[in-house]
Order: C-alpha cells, then sequence, then structure tokens
C-alpha cells in the first residue's frame, strides 16, 4: 500500500511539472503597450531559464538626454496562468501571461486586457480598445 501511495505521488508530481513547462527557453521582446516615436517608451524582454525561471526586464532610453534606464526582475517559476511583473524603478506592477509566440496583459486571474493604450497609432483612429499583447520577437 505505502508503494501504491508513493507511485501516485511520483506521477501526480511529474504530471504536474509537466504542465507548467516553460513553452521556451530563452530570451524575447515584447512591447504590449504601443509606443509613438520619440515618446522613450520602455523595451520590455523576459529570459525564460533552463530551471524554468522567469526573468523579466526593460530598458528605456531618455529621448532628451540619452540616459538609458535598465531593470531586470524575477518574476518566479513559470505560471501558464499569470505572472506578477514587478518593476521597482519605475514602480510598474502588472501582470501578464505567455505562450511560446505571443504574450498578454492580464488581470490578476489571468483575464486578457483590452485598453486603448494597447492600439496602434493606425488601430486608434479606428478602434477604441485593443486587445493587450504581443508578439515575442528572439533578438
Amino acid at each position: 500500500m505505502k508503494r501504491i501511495f508513493s507511485l501516485v505521488i511520483l506521477l501526480i508530481s511529474v504530471l504536474s511539472f509537466a504542465q507548467t513547462k516553460a513553452p521556451f527557453v530563452g530570451k524575447r521582446t515584447f512591447d504590449i503597450i504601443e509606443g509613438y516615436s520619440g515618446t522613450g517608451t520602455p523595451h520590455y524582454y523576459l529570459d525564460v531559464k533552463k530551471n524554468g525561471d522567469v526573468h523579466f526586464g526593460f530598458v528605456q532610453v531618455n529621448q532628451a538626454n540619452r540616459t538609458e534606464t535598465t531593470e531586470e526582475m524575477n518574476a518566479g517559476k513559470y505560471n501558464p496562468k499569470v505572472m506578477n511583473v514587478r518593476f521597482k524603478k519605475m514602480g510598474e506592477n502588472f501582470f501578464v501571461k505567455f505562450d511560446k509566440d505571443n504574450i498578454y496583459l492580464t488581470d490578476e486571474k489571468g483575464n486578457i486586457q483590452k485598453s486603448e493604450d494597447c492600439c496602434s497609432s493606425q488601430e486608434s483612429a479606428t478602434k477604441e480598445t485593443c486587445t493587450c499583447d504581443s508578439k515575442l520577437y528572439k533578438e
């Protein structure tokens, strides 16, 4: 009986790990909130490590004096439902989820957000709100 119980626990652990395996390993860039030329919009990236840790970062160049602000933070192990990103330097806190090709801005429950801030300049002329998502680009 003890062996069966141990085997069941082992199988559940293996299945749980398999379901939360990150969709890729490596660095990808993204821009969920569309910036307009010259605004100094931060350029975000995520870096999925082999051990499943997910690091988020940004690089922002001040257009006036060309100073660069950067930050990287560890958001913990990959979670397919929702991940919390907190940047201290800019006082930003947001939730995202991502797959192999795209990243989505979500609420704390993982529901994908829509906002006028997520529209490109072309979309702003025709839409009130846009889905807050971005392609993930390999560097």
